[in-house]
């Protein structure tokens, strides 16, 4: 029986959240109570009502509710500790769905920089998962260079205590993760060096939340004046993207050094506690970051790449969104001349929230920043390979915001799929209908845009178009590949790289493999050759937002990138 009433009220209460603002709130309250009052006897339940709680504190309709809210969820530390006495089983709570609540663990293969930044912040909470690790081979490659006289064991023993050999060597147990990373960091090699190697230990760290501010239970940032949630959600129906391309300008503020490394830490922490890694948000800038706040208590945070780290090429963003300072998306925008491959993700304790109008700021403050019209989706936010996708029908939330096909026979499936939605309003698309349609891009061109332009355009098209050069005239040696290259373009530039900093020789030797694929630059015009040349510069040296408008001011480089990367794929 009790069972069958902690259904019922997690039910209404799921019920509830998704109408705030239209749910009187004392009925709201009174129903956190009884089910703050219920034992939550299995992890799924613990789940359920933990993320109902995070919805409420993003969305609070009074503030009775927000601090019922923050006091139940401030509990949750000890319902976990009381869960696990009990003998419960919280491995449901492994999963990404649900992960980072306060008292549980984490156990992940992370990058070499989110290890780093682990060891950093979290010193004590985090150590090696040495439970079902087999990759003995990679620690004897790697440990002798830390290790002194361990040779005389890894080489000619079949059974090499390497957890004990780690253990002395870093001072005692639980010491060896973060001994470790100081030792790579140590290393005569660059960051990208030292990565790769750490990452062929494949080494598990193991964080243990507790009660930590990094958890999902507790990840949020103070706000001066919280929204109060006192009318409905808006749906996704009232959302129209015209609408809010063409309104003013927002205002956009740019963080200091010290408020962008919080910004960065808080994103971080809420990305690792759901498993989740980008390379902007383990490598992201924090001189770079930008706010803008466009309402409902909604801030958006946007950022770049440092110099060292910057895609070859493409223009990168990374960033989050905080409803009433509580993280609930990260973004990542990757954009080149006018064009934007855009990912977004809302968490999924709030996505039954005003997802649409959310995605149409985040929409507003890319545009703002890097003045693109044609904006694209991958296909796996749309269902390729990506299941929960296809079950919640993500194609048609971009499909009713205006976003196209980019290939033509899949547009033709969706006109024969409207065509059934007219007829049927109660017919739904086949998941296997779903499934096909999520084999492509979709794409939403603003009023300026050149309808179709970037339809066949991919961005690997243009690096494996560079390959058969390097393959058939150099044997497949990218050094000399670079070096002929960038001898060429420096001649058709009238430039001297080698007086340049390491970083803008580095840009200058990407674009030279590119141009030396584009015939005709020797016909260029001066200005047009110059403008090559502050792009170059502007790539290792200038502002993300800066470079990608020098990008949109060469016509000549863009439409020969553009023919470049729409050949065939191979």
């Amino acid at each position: 029986m009790a069972a069958k009433t902690l259904a019922r009220l997690l039910a209404r209460l799921d019920d509830s959240k998704c109408r705030v603002g239209e749910v009187d709130p004392a009925q709201l309250e009174k129903l956190l109570v009884q089910v703050g009052r219920q034992r939550l006897a299995d992890a799924e339940s613990l789940a359920r009502f933990h993320d109902a709680l995070l919805f409420l504190r993003a969305h609070p309709p009074s503030r009775r509710i927000l601090r019922r809210v923050e006091s139940q969820l401030g509990s949750f530390a000890g319902r976990i500790d009381e869960f696990r006495q009990a003998g419960g089983d919280l491995s449901p709570l492994d999963e990404e769905q649900v992960s980072g609540i306060a008292g549980t663990t984490l156990s992940a293969d992370f990058h070499y920089d989110q290890v780093s930044w682990l060891v950093k912040k979290f010193p004590r909470t985090v150590s090696i998962d040495w439970e079902g690790y087999e990759k003995n081979e990679a620690l004897a490659a790697t440990l002798p260079r830390f290790i002194p006289l361990l040779e005389d064991d890894s080489l000619v023993e079949p059974d090499v205590p390497y957890r004990r050999w780690m253990e002395a060597a870093s001072g005692g147990s639980g010491r060896a993760l973060g001994w470790l990373v100081a030792q790579f960091q140590k290393l005569p090699l660059n960051i990208e060096a030292q990565a790769e190697i750490f990452g062929s230990l494949e080494l598990p760290v193991r964080w243990e939340l507790g009660d930590s501010k990094a958890a999902r239970t507790h990840g949020k940032l103070s706000v001066r004046k919280v929204f109060y949630q006192r009318e409905p959600l808006i749906p996704r129906s009232q959302v129209l993207l015209a609408k809010e391309f063409a309104k003013p300008p927002l205002k956009l503020k740019k963080l200091s050094l010290r408020e962008g490394e919080k910004i960065l830490d808080l994103c971080r922490e809420a990305t690792t506690v759901r498993y989740r890694e980008l390379y902007g948000t383990t490598r992201g800038d924090p001189a770079s970051v930008f706010e803008a706040e466009v309402g409902r208590g909604v801030q958006i945070f946007l950022w770049g790449l440092p110099p060292e780290r910057r895609l070859p090429l493409r223009v990168y963003q990374a960033g989050f969104t905080l409803k009433n300072g509580v993280p609930i998306n990260y973004i990542e925008g990757i954009s080149l001349f006018e064009w934007m491959e855009i990912g977004f993700n809302t968490f999924y304790a709030y996505r039954e929230g005003e997802t649409a109008w959310i995605y149409a700021q985040v929409l507003r403050m890319l545009r703002q920043m890097l003045a693109v019209s044609s904006i694209s989706v991958y296909p796996y936010q749309i269902g390729q390979d990506n299941k929960e996708a296809i079950q919640s029908g993500a194609f048609w939330f971009y499909r009713k915001l205006g976003f196209r096909p980019m290939r033509s026979d899949l547009a033709k499936v969706v006109a024969e799929e409207e065509k059934k939605i007219a007829k049927d309003p109660h017919y739904r698309t086949p998941a296997r209908t779903l499934g096909r349609l999520a084999q492509g891009h979709l794409v939403y061109e603003l009023g300026e845009a050149s309808p179709g332009d970037w339809d066949r355009f991919r961005m690997r098209n243009v690096g494996l178009a560079v390959q058969p050069g390097m393959a058939s005239r150099f044997a497949g040696d990218v050094s000399d590949f670079r070096r002929v290259a960038g001898q060429k373009l420096a001649r058709l530039l009238d430039v001297h790289p080698g007086s340049w900093s390491p970083l803008e020789q580095k840009a200058f030797s990407n674009f030279a493999l590119v141009l030396d694929r584009i015939p005709g630059v020797a016909l260029w015009t001066t200005a047009d050759k110059d403008r090559l040349v502050a792009i170059i510069h502007a790539r290792a040296t200038a502002a993300e937002p800066e470079y990608s408008a020098l990008l949109q001011a060469h016509a000549r480089l863009r439409a020969a990138i553009l023919k470049l990367g729409s050949s065939a794929e191979s």
